[in-house]
This record gives structure tokens, sequence and C-alpha cells, in this order.
């Protein structure tokens, strides 16, 4: 058996040795597979957990740690923000999109203030602080954050906004880091059998069903048994370059983050047993122009020198709409009244100043009567407190009126920092059960976590701590329904 493809599972017949026989294999020891592990190991399952580097972490351990928890959280209550699950569930179906699944925002909604309790009941601390500041995270400990566009005019008018970035008791970026290790003591401190620097090569059928995996450890080929279920839990696609630049084209010249595992392994064995990939053409994008907010008071503009969209939007939004504009030429003009130190994680070149709109549009190429009819527009309106083009939040809304303007290059080709990763994946059920084409379950086979296309399913609409919430509440419900596969 020289050539082992992951897409072509290997009848389950041919095995002449089980190296670990389990109830449910757990493959991928992120959030998902954690919570997949503890789940099942909980409800009286064994459990094997395996993993391709050498300890837990996936991508979570890299993140900045936020988790997207809402309906009237102890940490919102002593915030003094008030929140409900109605509001939560409407604020979800609103962000997104056209690939929305109403009963994974109506069951994650519903279950946030029980998933909080477990959570912390696995040890996860989080403070009872609010950072009110723009930025993509709480800078210090903070727990509660806005993180997406509750407070934008579209979501505001569907759902109560508040805040629901809840990041655990951590400094700065170190959120993921934290939780990681709280929940690797969660597993430690269960009969969890975790195999680490083993990867995952193929899945194992009977007839249709899935029975384990052959796997690669110490440069043996091994087969690990399930009798009840395997849940894949092993990452996106997003470092896998190919698969980029096949499913995700729009992401291909984007900085992937992730973890190294993220070569969409998972998916590829899911769809070798007959299940289906749904939104792979989706995915996370940003670019950066906050933290301070100073950046929000300015104007995007692209090479038609037209603006396109709301300037204190979440930045994964703002990054979406800059990939749309023609030839993924995106620009922001500032005053000097904004303009100051490049925001963190960006440094968006100078292309060209002006004492006036009509200079700057000379100078910097734009057609005549184009790019100062947008601004001479904007400051109309924003004298008078209005911006009824793209509804800019009054915190942010001002005029350009303090030269010299300056233009602000944000396109990708520039060079600076468009961070992205995949929200593509395998097809489930709020349970995890991996569907074929035709919407029929696959029996023995869940997923979870980036692995699978779960609540969030959109850029336009994504808000920090989705995915951390998305990867902990479907992978406890994957492993709780991979122990009634049985």
């Amino acid at each position: 058996m020289t050539t082992i493809d992951p897409c072509r599972p290997v009848d389950a017949g041919t095995v002449d040795e089980w190296f670990e026989d389990s109830d449910v294999l757990v493959i991928g020891y992120g959030a998902a597979g954690a919570c997949a592990a503890i789940e099942a190991v909980d409800a009286g399952a064994r459990v094997s957990l395996l993993e391709v580097a050498s300890a837990g972490g996936g991508t979570t351990a890299l993140a900045g740690g936020q988790i997207y928890l809402g309906g009237g959280t102890p940490v919102q209550r002593a915030c003094g923000f008030e929140d409900s699950a109605a509001d939560m569930e409407a604020y979800l179906l609103a962000a997104a999109g056209a690939n929305v699944d109403p009963q994974r925002a109506h069951v994650y909604a519903h279950g946030s203030l029980e998933h909080f309790d477990w959570l912390v009941a696995q040890g996860v601390r989080f403070n009872h602080e609010y950072y009110a500041g723009k930025h993509t995270n709480t800078p210090e400990y903070q727990t509660l954050t806005w993180s997406g566009n509750e407070r934008g005019y579209a979501e505001s008018r569907a759902a109560r906004p508040a805040p629901r970035a809840h990041k655990p008791h951590a400094f700065w970026e170190e959120g993921g880091a934290t939780l990681m290790a709280t929940l690797r003591a969660a597993v430690e401190r269960r009969p969890i059998r975790v195999h680490v620097d083993t990867r995952a090569l193929t899945l194992l059928r009977e007839g249709e069903r899935v029975v384990g995996a052959l796997c690669r450890q110490d440069g043996v080929v091994r087969a690990w048994r399930a009798r009840r279920g395997v849940v894949l839990c092993c990452g996106g696609f997003v470092m896998n370059r190919e698969m980029v630049a096949r499913y995700a084209p729009r992401l291909k010249d984007a900085t992937p983050i992730g973890s190294p595992g993220d070569t969409g392994a998972g998916i590829l064995m899911g769809l070798g047993a007959g299940g289906a990939a749904i939104d792979m053409n989706e995915g996370f994008v940003s670019v950066v122009w906050y933290p301070s907010g100073e950046f929000c008071k300015g104007v995007f503009v692209n090479e038609q020198g037209q603006r396109f969209v709301n300037e204190d939007c979440y930045h994964a939004r703002g990054g979406h709409h800059c990939l749309n504009q023609s030839n993924r030429k995106a620009y922001m003009v500032v005053d000097s009244g904004i303009y100051t130190e490049p925001p963190l994680y960006a440094a968006a070149p100078v292309l060209q100043v002006g004492e006036t709109f009509e200079e700057l549009e000379r100078d910097a190429g734009f057609a005549e009567g184009t790019l100062s009819a947008t601004l001479a527009t904007y400051n109309r309106f924003a004298r008078a407190g209005e911006d009824p083009l793209f509804h800019k939040s009054r915190d942010f809304l001002r005029p350009l009126d303090q030269p010299p303007f300056a233009l602000l290059d944000f396109s990708i080709d520039t060079g600076i920092f468009y961070p992205s990763f995949t929200l593509g994946g395998l097809d489930t059920t709020i349970d995890g059960e991996v569907l074929t084409p035709s919407g029929i379950p696959i029996p023995g086979l869940y997923a979870a976590g980036r692995t699978s296309a779960g609540l969030p399913r959109s850029g336009e609409g994504y808000a920090s701590g989705m995915s951390i919430g998305d990867a902990t509440f479907f992978g406890r419900r994957a492993g709780r329904a991979a122990v009634r596969g049985g």
C-alpha cells in the first residue's frame, strides 16, 4: 500500500491488524476536536484523539481567542448590556448572507448561554470587563467587545445590537492560546487516548459505513478503528494553495493565516467518502485600517473615484469589498486631521498629496470630476451629520476639510496585509453528520470546525469569534452525535 489517497477510502476488510480500537475517533486536536472528544468521553464512549502536530492547538491556538456568545451572558449583564437569544439569532441570520443555515443559527443562538456555562465548567475564565474602543481585539485583559457589524445600519434594524465577542482571560492576542491550554487540560483530566505526530491518510469503510482511519505514525501506516463514529476536525484548506486557487481564487493573493495543518485533508477525506463540500468559495479576508478608529473617518474609493462601503464597518467587510472593486484597486482619502501613524498590521503607502480635492484627483490620475465630486458630496452630507449613501455612524462621520489631503493605497497588490482563511467545507447537519450531495447522512462520519461549512458562511458578514464559537459549540454536538452513531 505505497500510495494512499485521502479521496479514496480503503476497505476495512483489508486491514490485517488494528492499532487501536475505540468507540469514537476524533481527527484533529484544535478547539473542535478537543470539544468533540470531551463530550464523547463524558457520554461514556472510549475516545481516541489524533493530531498531526506535536501538540494540540490547531488554528485556535494561533487566534486572538474571541468566542461569539450572547443571549445575556453573565459578562454581558455585568457590563450593562441586554441581549436575547432572539436578537442574537436575528443578527446571525442577517450577517450570514445568502448561504445562511437557519437551523444552525437558531440552535447556536438559543444554546449560547448553556455553551458559556460549559466553557466555564471546563476552566475557561472570562473577565466582567468591557472594551469600547474600535479595535481588532481587546488590547489588554478585557473580555467583552464589539467584533462585527452589530451596530451597522441594516443589522441594527434587524436585531437589537449587543457586543458578543468574549475573549478568555488573556492579554491582547493570547486568547486563543489560553483557550486551547484550558481545553487541553480538560482533555488530560479525562481518559482520552491522545496521539500526536499522527497524520490521518484516508478513511476506512465497511460497505458505506466509515469505521476508522489509516494514519501514519512514527513512519508506519497504522489502522485506528471507530465502532461508533469518526469526527473530522482537521481545519480548513487555506494552507493548501492549490485548493485555494481552485475553490476560492479571490483569496489566492491574500496572506493565509492558520495552522500549517489547514491543508484540506479532512475535507478531502470527507469528499472521498461521498460527502458534499459547500461554500468552498467563501472565506474571511480582511484589510486593517483601524484600530484607533481615526482612519474610519476617512473615505474609501475605487479607481473610478467612487465610494463603495461605510468606513466604520468591521474590517472583514471592508476587505471583502476592497477585493470586489475593479482591478482590486482600493484607496482611502484622509485629511491632515485624520492622518497619523499607519494602523496596526497595515502600512498603506501614500500615493499622492494635494491641497485640494481637484489637485489630488488630477495628480493621482482620476478622471476629471470623479473623485472631487465624490468627496464634495460626502462633505456636504457629513456637515449635516448624514451619510445617506452608506450610513456611516455619526461617531466617525465628519467632513474632510483640513488640507492637505492624502490618498492611501489599500490595494492588495501593494503587498499590505490581507489576512485570510477559508469558510467552506463539508456539508453537515447541526449534529455534524456529513451529508452526501443528495442530503443523506454518511453512516459513521461527522465533521466540525473549519472542516465543515459551519455557522460563519459569509466573508462579508463575518464577526470575530464566530469560528471559535462554531468550532467549540458544534464540535460538542458532533462528539455527542458520534456516540449515538453506533
